[in-house]
């Protein structure tokens, strides 16, 4: 059993949208728990509100109600500007879709969240240079992020999250874009950066495959969440 302290913690999260008069609800009453170091598998339904749980653990939307602590911080409490900060400092994000600049080099995009911390861009370049040999891509940093490969984009993409060393990896499908071979390549990667780099790690994903590989697994269906252990996960 994993005795690390908390490092997320969701009381009572409750999310809902509102479309004309009516009001859908994503979220009621939602409470979990993530531990320092642990790899969290989030699965469910298409539309069960994966993604939307994983913006508003990343200060990226705001619950409806309830109390969400994430790296000893209550994110209910920040404001834009220091939601920002938090996100920069604490969280690296891995999207489906690997959102690169195409125009920039595959270093630049790497070092962009340091620049963007004021980090002088000698240090910020060098910086990415290691972190794209990190991923496996060490011959590849001078080229255009729009000349590489989907599995090389989204390498990037992952360095480029981790570059600011984050407590946390939030990872939103990360091998959907992906064909089987290169999704199982980037999984792999992101687990060992896992282990080695010692992070929290929680990521949405479809493929059970990947999820049964994690520590812990939460199901979200309708409205609530179910916490499972990888082996109770369907064949």
């Amino acid at each position: 059993m994993n005795q690390q302290p908390e490092i997320v913690r969701v009381e009572g999260l409750k999310k809902t949208f509102r479309s004309g008069h009516a009001e859908l609800v994503v979220f009621e009453n939602l409470s979990f728990q993530v531990r320092k170091g642990e790899m969290l598998a989030i699965v469910g339904e298409s539309g069960a509100g994966k993604s939307t749980l994983l913006h508003i653990l990343g200060a990226l939307d705001a619950p409806s109600a309830g109390d969400i602590y994430c790296a000893q911080t209550r994110l209910g409490t920040l404001s834009g500007s220091a939601a920002a900060d938090f996100r920069n400092r604490q969280i690296g994000f891995v999207w489906q879709a690997h959102y690169l600049l195409p125009e920039f080099t595959a270093a630049e995009n790497v070092a962009m969240p340091l620049l963007l911390r004021g980090t002088p861009q000698k240090q910020a370049q060098s910086s990415a240079l290691d972190w794209l040999k990190e991923v496996g891509l060490s011959e590849r940093g001078h080229h255009r992020a729009g000349e590489l490969s989907g599995g090389e984009q989204q390498r990037v993409a992952l360095a480029r999250a981790l570059i600011t060393g984050p407590q946390l990896l939030m990872a939103d499908e990360p091998t959907g874009d992906l064909d089987a071979h290169t999704a199982d390549a980037v999984f792999n990667l992101i687990a060992r950066l896992h282990r080695e780099h010692r992070l929290t790690s929680l990521i949405v994903t479809h493929n059970l495959g990947f999820a049964r590989r994690c520590d812990r697994v939460l199901r979200l269906e309708r409205g609530s969440a179910v916490e499972l252990l990888p082996a109770e996960l369907p064949a």
